[in-house]
């Protein structure tokens, strides 16, 4: 698809091209051992099952469960490689990280009555043979369509503000955006970024999983439905599945809250209902 030896389009610009996000062409292989990838498999599986669980509760289910033979301390390193942390309420749950702004929560008990009414974005980790890689995504609300996504290497503000950039040129922008209290969407970047075009932001409260429970179910679909089914082994084999599964996300596979039509459908007709 890419050809590094192309005499007159460079490799940035090939990308371009494609779409493709250079970072997941240029993935360094961490060189992690076979233990760690099966271990690193084994809690991600768990954890979207159960998010609440911590290191201790992971470690003995490891162990008792599944048979490792590991301590607690290596589970922990791959819990902070992985980015991972219980999910359960916590005191001083309003204390904002230094530096950082936040916004209530604008969900609660909104009537979501059209197409770019909300959007809520999010990342989620993909693990390969060769590391982590990280998935986000924008999901129109009310259809479930997904907007715009991308595949990375690294989780920066910048690219999180691309990828919602591209789905407010291709189809407006919403009145909310709802995200969680992650460092990328709490930056000055990305929120002056929605704050430039005139978007109500909406953060999720931390510790609450339900908030954000559109695109988590997202994830979910994403990964039993294709990842977990293909065993890609590097960024690009990644990006050129889930691009196939995103068309037939958005297009074919009915959904039961949108009484199995696809998204796809739900937001185009709704949308021609609103210029009507």
């Amino acid at each position: 698809m890419v050809n590094k030896n192309h005499q007159r389009l460079s490799m940035t610009r090939q990308c371009e091209l494609l779409g493709i996000n250079r970072s997941s062409l240029y993935y360094n292989p961490k060189g992690e051992s076979e233990m760690n990838k099966n271990l690193k498999d084994e809690i991600l599986k768990e954890y979207e099952k159960h998010p609440f669980l911590g290191v201790p509760r992971m470690y003995r289910w490891l162990r008792d469960t599944k048979g490792y033979q590991v301590n607690k301390k290596r589970i922990e390193r791959l819990f902070k490689d992985l980015g991972l942390k219980a999910i359960f309420p916590k005191r001083n749950l309003s204390k904002p990280d230094k530096g950082h702004r936040k916004y209530p929560y604008l969900l609660h008990g909104l009537e979501i009555t059209r197409p770019n009414h909300v959007w809520q974005t999010d990342i989620s980790y993909i693990l390969l043979p060769t590391g982590v890689m990280y998935l986000t995504a924008v999901i129109d609300v009310f259809s479930r369509r997904v907007l715009n996504w991308d595949v990375s290497n690294s989780m920066s503000a910048k690219w999180c503000k691309g990828v919602m950039e591209k789905a407010v040129g291709d189809f407006g922008k919403p009145k909310i955006v709802n995200t969680d209290q992650g460092s990328q969407y709490t930056s000055e970047l990305f929120l002056s970024y929605l704050e430039s075009i005139d978007v109500q932001i909406s953060m999720d409260g931390k510790g609450r999983a339900l908030d954000n429970i559109y695109i988590e179910r997202l994830w979910r679909s994403v990964k039993y439905e294709d990842i977990y089914l293909k065993s890609y082994e590097d960024g690009l084999s990644l990006w050129q599945g889930l691009r196939e599964y995103f068309k037939y996300y958005n297009y074919s596979r009915g959904h039961q809250a949108l009484n199995y039509q696809p998204p796809a459908s739900v937001y185009i007709d709704n949308k021609k209902q609103q210029v009507a």
